[in-house]
């Protein structure tokens, strides 16, 4: 039995960055468990090419329960299993969220996480290459710059968006999130960099951080009260792996909840449904909450990026650091009021230059572009609980999609707005017809039908351990000493955005908590 004393299980978006933080003190040991294996295939690297992930080795490929919202279908629900997790997987985007989602939060009773609190932690984590200004950081390890794709659909989308009523936005991280312009990513000198590329490998260098690869945690060892270790399996054998401070679970939104309950942490009822010993009665699982999009899909006689793997753009890439395989496929979009008196945006666009439809997983074989409303500020919630006791059987997951009036309005909004873009005249310029699209002249319960068909997960689920339910401001689990969750799960709610940068946020605060407390 190996003995540290940090043991953070997940080497995903927040591990990473936990266990590079943890690590800077000489003094402390790390290890860091991760079921996935090294981050070093080609499609990692390259942004255009993250698509090609899902349904890979490098993909948990999970999927949802028959989803009552959705006319009983299931939702795939891809997440990164590899060093860096979902920021090795994911299309890049670097948006904070909504200063009211924070200043939300310590309404609520998360103290300390208010916008003010949280700001300097999205700070000293960014390395902007717009430089450093009251919004945004210099110097930090994980890079954020401007797409270098810039493919001329996505211009088209932004100037049609200006014609519909929307204003520009050029810093969805400013002073407003209003507004449509193309997004900032995590890419530095065109490729991913994601939380393995800006923080763990650097610190991999470290004596005292130790990688702990292909092991899968079976269970938190909770005994007295106090998380003592966690069960590993690797190379055929069970091991644990002993933490003399704290035991970090950072394994995402579906893992981490389904970790806590293996271990006795949850619902007192479900985990006796499963003969499993209570640890701690907490309403683990409970309080899913994700964006849904649904995604318009267009035909165009215009170069897409359909043709961008070319032996000529793959020079571009290495030797120049742009081109059309440095695209991110949602390029550019921006955020929106579905309805009046709304203190911040409830719907977001993304909009990718190449056709994107059957939730990412149908075949392009025709130039094509993508329009994809979002639901941003759901009220609907779902649930992730146990499917076996098992450790490697995949969690039970319904999210419970457009289930509420609120968000079935928001989405039937979200697509009016999207064929009011396309109509205006430099999208439609370049649109040839329909590949999958509402009715035009549909009505509300027509094009809310058409959106539970072909709709899908926007990649962003949070808050099955959330703040004030299952884990305190401090992220400490409720009543289990020397355990802490850190990963979007503990987000109270989903925050009005993409959800990396945030996650990416809570590990850098979580990492200055920590060690607040070992003084």
């Amino acid at each position: 039995m190996n003995t540290y004393d940090y043991v953070v299980v997940g080497a995903g978006s927040a591990g990473c960055v936990l266990a590079s933080r943890l690590s800077e003190d000489a003094s402390v040991s790390v290890a860091l468990i991760e079921a996935g294996g090294p981050d070093t295939a080609q499609e990692i690297h390259v942004p255009a090419a993250f698509g090609q992930l899902f349904k890979s080795a490098l993909d948990w490929d999970l999927d949802s329960e028959p989803e009552p919202g959705l006319g009983g279908r299931r939702a795939y629900l891809p997440r990164g299993k590899v060093l860096g997790g979902c920021s090795s997987t994911n299309a890049m985007i670097y948006i904070r969220g909504n200063r009211a989602d924070y200043d939300g939060w310590a309404a609520a009773g998360a103290t300390g996480w208010s916008y003010a609190d949280v700001l300097p932690y999205f700070l000293r984590s960014e390395d902007n290459e717009r430089g450093a200004d009251a919004y945004h950081g210099a110097g930090g390890p994980l890079s954020v710059s401007e797409g270098r794709s810039r493919h001329p659909l996505a211009a088209a989308f932004v100037e049609a968006a200006l014609k519909a009523g929307h204003q520009r936005n050029d810093d969805f991280n400013g002073p407003t999130q209003l507004g449509v312009g193309p997004y900032q990513l995590t890419q530095r000198g065109g490729l991913r960099c994601s939380t393995a590329v800006a923080y763990l490998h650097p610190a991999l260098e470290r004596p005292n951080l130790t990688l702990l690869p292909a092991a899968h945690a079976q269970r938190v060892v909770i005994e007295g009260g106090r998380a003592r270790a966690v069960e590993i399996a690797r190379d055929g054998a069970v091991e644990l792996v002993r933490a003399e401070r704290e035991v970090l679970v950072c394994a995402g939104t579906y893992e981490s909840p389904k970790l806590l309950m293996l271990s006795g942490v949850g619902p007192a009822a479900t985990l006796a449904a499963f003969g499993i010993d209570v640890a701690q009665d907490l309403p683990v699982g409970q309080g899913l909450q994700d964006h849904y999009m649904a995604l318009l899909n267009f035909r165009t006689d215009v170069e897409s990026l359909l043709t961008a793997a070319s032996a000529d753009n793959a020079a571009l890439l290495q030797n120049e650091g742009r081109g059309p395989l440095t695209s991110n496929i949602g390029e550019a979009g921006g955020f929106f009021h579905s309805r009046d008196g709304l203190e911040a945006p409830d719907g977001q666009f993304h909009m990718a230059p190449v056709l994107f439809h059957q939730e990412g997983l149908g075949a392009v074989a025709e130039h094509g572009l993508a329009l994809g409303p979002c639901v941003l500020a759901p009220s609907s919630r779902g649930l992730v609980t146990l499917r076996t006791p098992r450790p490697d059987s995949a969690p039970r997951i319904v999210h419970n999609y457009l289930t509420t009036a609120e968000d079935q309005e928001c989405i039937v909004a979200g697509v009016r707005s999207a064929l009011d873009i396309a109509r205006q005249g430099p999208l439609a310029d370049v649109i040839t017809g329909p590949h999958d699209i509402p009715e035009p002249d549909a009505d509300a319960a027509g094009l809310l039908a058409w959106a539970r068909r072909s709709g899908m997960t926007l990649f962003h689920p949070t808050s099955t351990c959330a703040i004030g339910s299952v884990v305190d401001p401090e992220l400490r689990v409720l009543g289990v000493e020397g355990l802490r969750v850190v990963d979007a799960s503990v987000f109270p709610t989903v925050p009005r955005g993409n959800t990396n940068a945030p996650t990416v946020m809570a590990a850098e605060k979580a990492a200055d908590l920590i060690k607040e407390t070992a003084r």
